[in-house]
């Protein structure tokens, strides 16, 4: 019988074969090869992950902050190319979750809802 980490990584493979996965390397690779998008793609990122930090680490995040980060996504949304990779991004992002909640029902099934007997 195998174990739950040659099945994890069957789950891997499968989703770097999967449509989904495929279609967001696509858009990624499109980003990437043009030194605009990425440029602004990268910029976009950067803020997230700035703005992510300072989240995690329990600081304050400014509303100038949140306007910068407003008017980034406004402008990365009207690349077409950049709207392409996030739209796949999601996609992947809600097949993961999907697949989170599959591989989770055990210990929900376990810790869920006491047995109303």
């Amino acid at each position: 019988m195998a174990n739950m980490y040659d099945h994890a990584y069957d789950l891997e493979k499968a989703i770097r074969e999967s449509e989904e996965f495929k279609g967001l390397k696509a858009a990624y690779d499109t980003v990437m090869n043009d030194s605009s998008s990425k440029q602004m793609f990268e910029n976009f990122r950067n803020i997230q992950l700035e703005l992510q930090q300072k989240q995690m680490q329990g600081q304050e995040i400014t509303e100038e902050e949140v306007q910068k980060a407003q008017s980034v996504v406004q402008v990365v949304q009207q690349n077409e190319e950049i709207a392409k990779l996030m739209e796949q991004e999601q996609r992947l992002n809600v097949a993961i979750n999907d697949i989170s909640r599959i591989i989770t029902k055990p210990l929900e099934e376990l810790y869920g809802q006491p047995d109303m007997q």
